[in-house]
């Protein structure tokens, strides 16, 4: 049920939010990859919420360090949950 509400919260940021934003998932963007949120539901589909949760640490440490190499300033809020947490990395 977990896993299908947090599907269902991502869906609803890529087709409503994500297009609005005005930047790119850095890792989508500069490795021709899955975006953040497509990856994290790819895990959370395949792992379940609780299961998928190493991974979506993983993907956003990724993400961070591909901005990093690239020289580019990333900021933005992930939504865990019901908790807006606010990353920002590179220059």
């Amino acid at each position: 049920m977990l896993s299908s509400l947090a599907l269902g919260l991502i869906d609803l940021y890529q087709r409503r939010l994500s297009p609005h934003k005005g930047f790119d998932c850095a890792y989508g963007a500069l490795t021709g990859g899955l975006s953040c949120s497509a990856a994290v539901a790819d895990l959370i589909a395949r792992n379940g919420l609780l299961g998928a949760l190493p991974g979506v640490v993983q993907q956003f440490a990724d993400c961070g360090r591909v901005a990093r190499q690239a020289g580019t300033r990333v900021s933005g809020v992930c939504c865990c949950g019901p908790i807006p947490i606010p990353f920002g990395w590179g220059r």
